[in-house]
């Protein structure tokens, strides 16, 4: 038994008048099929679309008809499989090439049928076939996917980097010795300090040299911005494309050390083995945003530096509701890219056996609420001789303002909450703080202080970003008094306060500091 071409057919009347047009012939098995009887219209409930295409070969101004009919999942199934080996028999050289798939359907109460192909099972999604998806959707294009598919590249390289820092002295205290007996003094350090002022580990300089040389390979890359540099970079290496690229390339990476563990047990257990307690340590992750090339910064204008240095800097100093992209890689006990080109947040675990990310989170939807919060409450109350003013940048009694303060007490009053309080959860890595609320629902939040009266996270490559991540699933952005998003940037290394996560539990942290104002 094999489904009707002919009810195909008949649907579309496009595919008769182009056979006729181009004199095409078919070959004998799809004239066999379309010659069989219609599907029966009382099928049963367990439906299949079946899709044909045709398509000419270029030489011959090929055209693309597409025509679909819904019939019986195993008639459907014979049919393709038809449709299929016609094709295989002609080797190419027929004048017509024929495609065929049978798409199941969702129908009412439809009862499981033993028609489904076993080796679906065995079928992977990639992170390279997503964006195949995407592209044809016109979601994105060609360029974009390029460039997404270079920094996937980057984040293998450092995710293997971080699983062997324990092992690769690329961890350590000053003062401290190796197993060897060999000083490890500044071993973990670059000797260095970024524009912040934070002291860079071996392992900040060297994930940023890998993002920034995929980057500069993918050849779709015009500038890139990074924690780890003091001004945006121009990349000479492109040649198409021109995208805006900025980037953390190794969030949380003060909690690197954590990891040494695992070069005590080298001797013990093998390099195996420290490798696994290393990768068991405190999750650090990379993030990242993708703008639209700019035509203002140009590569003529390298003649004038300090033209290409304005150029670039106002070019990427952007507001988060321009962002093309933007995604994180979370490098734990497993290493999770999480990704957004503004339809939908996606997951992908990366496989190491295949060296690939597989489709592991579809379309990742955050809990409306969630009874759970991540802040540092070490800056809860400082002393009042340090006082200072200013709503959500500082509190009156140098930590945190009045109102957060009042909002966190509520969290733990239990009486609001059916007696049972909030649950505190606070990792110190804004990548896996941020993933555990993406999951779960809750909020974070790194408010301002006294020290840091706009708090410690930038605008541009982190809260931007993880704002757009958090309301593609569901959730909100803010810095308690505005959207971050529409926050532009006044220079490239920008902090903010920022809250993030469910879309109710950011709202109810707002009304906290408006009842202030």
């Amino acid at each position: 038994m094999a489904a009707s071409l002919q009810s195909v057919m008949q649907c579309s009347g496009a595919l008769t008048a182009h056979k006729a047009r181009a004199g095409l012939v078919l070959p004998a098995p799809v004239r066999q099929v379309a010659s069989d009887p219609p599907c029966a219209p009382a099928s049963p409930p367990q439906q299949t679309l079946l899709t044909i295409t045709l398509r000419l070969p270029p030489r011959k101004r090929g055209f693309v008809v597409k025509a679909v009919t819904a019939c019986n999942a195993l008639i459907a199934s014979r049919a393709a499989a038809v449709l299929r080996s016609s094709t295989r028999a002609r080797s190419g050289r027929a004048a017509l090439r024929v495609v065929a798939q049978a798409v199941a359907t969702e129908a009412a109460k439809a009862p499981s049928t033993s028609s489904s192909r076993p080796s679906d099972s065995y079928r992977l999604s990639t992170l390279t076939t997503w964006l195949l998806r995407q592209e044809q959707e016109g979601v994105i294009d060609n360029e974009l996917a390029v460039v997404i598919s270079s920094i996937a590249l980057a984040c293998k390289q450092i995710a293997s980097l971080v699983n062997r820092s324990g092992i690769s002295n690329l961890t350590g205290l000053a003062g401290e010795q190796n197993v060897q007996g060999k000083d490890q003094k500044n071993l973990g350090l670059a000797g260095e300090q970024n524009v912040q002022g934070e002291d860079q580990k071996k392992l900040d300089v060297i994930s940023n040299e890998v993002f920034a040389n995929c980057l500069r390979s993918s050849g779709r890359t015009g500038v890139i911005a990074s924690e780890e540099e003091d001004l945006p970079v121009m990349v000479e290496e492109t040649y198409s494309g021109d995208y805006v690229v900025v980037f953390d390339p190794l969030d949380g990476s003060s909690n690197i050390d954590a990891g040494r563990l695992g070069s005590g047990l080298g001797l013990a257990g093998g390099r195996r083995a420290a490798a696994m307690v290393a990768r068991w340590c405190i999750s650090v992750g990379s993030i990242f945003g993708i703008y639209a090339p700019s035509e203002e910064c140009k590569i003529e204008d390298m003649d004038d530096p300090e033209a290409m240095l304005n150029k670039c800097v106002l070019n990427v100093c952007k507001a988060g509701n321009e962002l093309l992209a933007s995604g994180y890689c979370l490098y734990s006990s497993s290493t999770v890219l999480v990704l957004t080109v503004g339809k939908g947040v996606w997951g992908f675990t990366f496989d190491p056996l295949v060296g690939e990310f597989i489709l592991s989170h579809p379309n990742i939807r955050i809990p409306e609420k969630g009874k759970i919060y991540s802040f540092n409450e070490g800056n809860y109350q400082a002393s009042p001789a340090d006082g200072m003013a200013g709503g959500a940048k500082g509190g009156e009694a140098g930590g945190w303002s009045k109102g957060l303060q009042e909002y966190m007490d509520s969290l733990k009053d239990g009486a609001k909450w059916d007696g049972k309080p909030y649950s505190a959860r606070y990792i110190g890595s804004l990548v896996g703080d941020f993933h555990r609320t993406l999951l779960y629902g809750g909020i974070y939040g790194y408010p301002g202080d006294k020290k840091n009266p706009n708090g410690k996270l930038r605008l541009l490559y982190e809260c931007a970003p993880m704002s757009m991540l958090a309301e593609q699933a569901g959730g909100k952005g803010s810095t308690g008094e505005q959207r971050v998003l529409d926050i532009v940037p006044e220079k490239v290394h920008q902090r903010v306060p920022l809250f993030v996560g469910s879309k109710w539990e950011v709202e109810y942290l707002e009304g906290f500091f408006s009842q202030k104002q």
